[in-house]
């Protein structure tokens, strides 16, 4: 049984917002995506010392800005002066940590669609759901597609629950505990998630059944390679999240890439 026909979201979706092509998580990089004709972002939020959301992959600055420490020490107003593109090329040089709220906005504006991973600063992982709950509920109207909230964090989505029920969710998967999936699934269930979204390797077609038939949707992250994809689209999964977006047309919705 195949769910994709009431899932109100795009099969591709880009990651970070271009993938590799941009400095990932910053406007730059979801204007691109969105160039290449994606109508659906992912992006990874954490919150600043002073209670805001940005947009961050990983709780240590280093990587992806010019400056070191733990991103959710600095309050909105510091981190919105690190240069968040150097990193990546000279033409992005001087690129901003954009907010949450700013992202969500550009997505309303432009009838696009969202996928929030909810990427907690370790020990921030209630407040983080929460805090992503409470920001939809007073900018998104109830009247458009909702964003979909992930997280590999169950108290992130419990707390997107608590806060805003209506908005669903999905259980990110790095390894099944048994490789059956059982137990990722009976979790899923309890936290009220619409979709288990995995490594796309954990797919096969008994988890693929599995999974639908127990209503939920299945999505896949990080897929680069065309073997890959198809196979995914073979199985009758529902999404694919990829950096590629240089390589996969978003309106391949067909059995065939």
């Amino acid at each position: 049984m195949t769910l994709s026909s009431n899932w109100p979201y795009p099969r591709w979706v880009a990651h970070r917002g271009a993938g590799k092509l941009a400095p990932e998580n910053t406007m730059s990089a979801f204007r691109l995506g969105a160039a290449h004709g994606y109508r659906m972002f992912e992006c990874d939020a954490k919150l600043s010392r002073d209670g805001v959301l940005f947009l961050m992959h990983d709780a240590d600055l280093k990587r992806t800005t010019n400056a070191q420490g733990t991103g959710s020490d600095l309050s909105m107003g510091e981190l919105a002066q690190l240069d968040a593109g150097s990193w990546h090329s000279r033409s992005h040089a001087g690129e901003n940590l954009p907010t949450l709220e700013a992202l969500a906005r550009w997505c309303l504006a432009n009838h696009l669609f969202l996928n929030v991973e909810i990427k907690p600063t370790p020990g921030q992982e209630l407040e983080t759901g929460r805090a992503a709950g409470s920001l939809m509920n007073r900018i998104w109207p109830q009247t458009v597609v909702p964003p979909l909230f992930t997280s590999f964090k169950a108290d992130s989505l419990r707390g997107a629950r608590e806060v805003a029920a209506h908005i669903p969710r999905g259980l990110l998967v790095d390894k099944l505990a048994d490789g059956s999936g059982d137990a990722e699934l009976q979790l899923a269930l309890e936290l009220g998630c619409q979709a288990l979204v995995l490594n796309h390797a954990l797919w096969d077609a008994a988890l693929v059944a599995k999974v639908h038939a127990a209503g939920l949707y299945c999505s896949s992250y990080t897929v680069n390679d065309e073997w890959a994809a198809q196979r995914l689209i073979d199985l009758g999964t529902d999404g694919i999240i990829t950096d590629r977006v240089d390589l996969f047309s978003p309106a391949q919705d067909g059995p065939r890439l």
